[in-house]
């Protein structure tokens, strides 16, 4: 039987803080359930390797980039499906999330009742949205997981409204700023097409965490990066998770439906500024930054040999292939490989005006655009 964690609101950590001079707080229930049973399974061996701690350098440079040598990860993974759509329908024939060991499944997420307990020994009523958190048999980092809503339902990796709240009530369950979700769509590097995201643990500070952030729509709470690389910015904290959910799943819908490739990381940060504050403010982690990074899209494209451009490398985290790209790389040489799959700037130009007619408020009467 599945184990259940059971959370509600009342579990978010609505207080954290980036290189406080507090101890740090300790771990959540759901950061206990993650460790512990990611550890289990290592110490029985159903990951296609033992993961140790990896070799790890912050690349000198403005960017700040995470760079670090994970050789087994290249070699020993699942070799990617074939993937020819961004809106490819989903096979069964293909591996899929219902072909694992139950072995591999930490817990189901269910969200409850305030006031229901934590991680209960008997399950209770399922949750409409089911999401299953299960090992990932090739890890990045420790705690690699990933987050499959109701594989039984055999969802493409194409987003939904309800995976995207429950990835950022993830994050908000946590109280370590270092657990990190990301989704890859299809034609951007999603390895398996049945939907999923991963989340893991990176202890190291990631620029995105604070960067200014430039106004987009405001009112729909879309912003943009204003550095390298460009995505859009959307930011939740407890009480505006389902608002903020609901907008990024039209934006990732509209993506899907022009055949836009994208990537999504979800991250502790500080609210968006749209310039620099004091060093308390850009400290704060109590709420949840979303970026969104429309791409150009590979179908069948051979894979750089340093990194594959995918959810990670875009947020600044670069698990390097082979020892020599890790030793040798600069933060220019990154930067040439992560632009080559990034959108032109003058097609992310008109992506973005387009973005903005989709979100912008309508006057019911006239249907109309309602300007500010």
């Amino acid at each position: 039987m599945t184990l259940q964690f059971v959370y509600t609101q009342q579990d978010f950590i609505t207080e954290v803080c980036r290189g406080s001079d507090k101890m740090a707080p300790p771990p959540t229930v759901f950061d206990s359930a993650i460790r512990a049973g990611w550890t289990d399974r290592m110490e029985k061996g159903l990951f296609r390797y033992q993961l140790s701690a990896l070799e790890t350098r912050v690349l000198p440079g403005p960017y700040g980039f995470v760079a670090q040598l994970n050789i087994k990860r290249g070699t020993e993974r699942r070799k990617p499906q074939e993937i020819l759509s961004i809106k490819q329908e989903f096979n069964g024939k293909q591996f899929n999330f219902n072909k694992i060991s139950p072995d591999e499944v930490l817990f189901e997420m269910v969200k409850g009742r305030d006031g229901s307990p934590a991680l209960p020994d008997d399950g209770l009523a399922p949750s409409p949205s089911k999401m299953f958190v299960m090992i990932n048999v090739s890890p990045l980092e420790f705690g690699h997981c990933l987050f499959i809503p109701d594989p039984s339902r055999c969802f493409p990796q194409i987003l939904t409204k309800s995976t995207i709240r429950i990835s950022m009530e993830s994050v908000l369950l946590s109280s370590d700023p270092s657990f990190r979700v990301g989704f890859n769509s299809l034609g951007a590097f999603a390895s398996v097409n049945h939907l999923h995201l991963h989340g893991y643990y990176l202890d190291h500070e990631l620029k995105i965490e604070s960067i200014p952030v430039e106004p987009l729509l405001p009112e729909k709470g879309l912003y943009l990066s204003q550095e390298f690389p460009g995505g859009f910015v959307f930011y939740a904290e407890a009480d505006t998770v389902e608002k903020v959910a609901e907008v990024v799943c039209q934006v990732t819908d509209f993506l899907v439906d022009n055949n836009v490739a994208h990537n999504l990381f979800l991250t502790r940060g500080c609210p968006p500024y749209s310039c620099a504050q004091t060093n308390k403010d850009c400290q704060l982690r109590n709420g949840v930054r979303i970026v969104i990074w429309p791409r150009m899209a590979c179908f069948g494209a051979k894979e750089e040999s340093a990194f594959n451009v995918a959810l990670c490398e875009l947020a600044g985290h670069l698990p390097f292939k082979n020892k020599e790209d890790y030793e040798r790389s600069t933060e220019r040489d990154v930067v040439e490989i992560i632009q080559k799959y990034l959108l032109p700037q003058s097609a992310l130009q008109k992506l973005e005006q387009q973005l903005i007619n989709h979100l912008r408020p309508c006057d019911p009467r006239t249907k109309t655009l309602i300007h500010p």
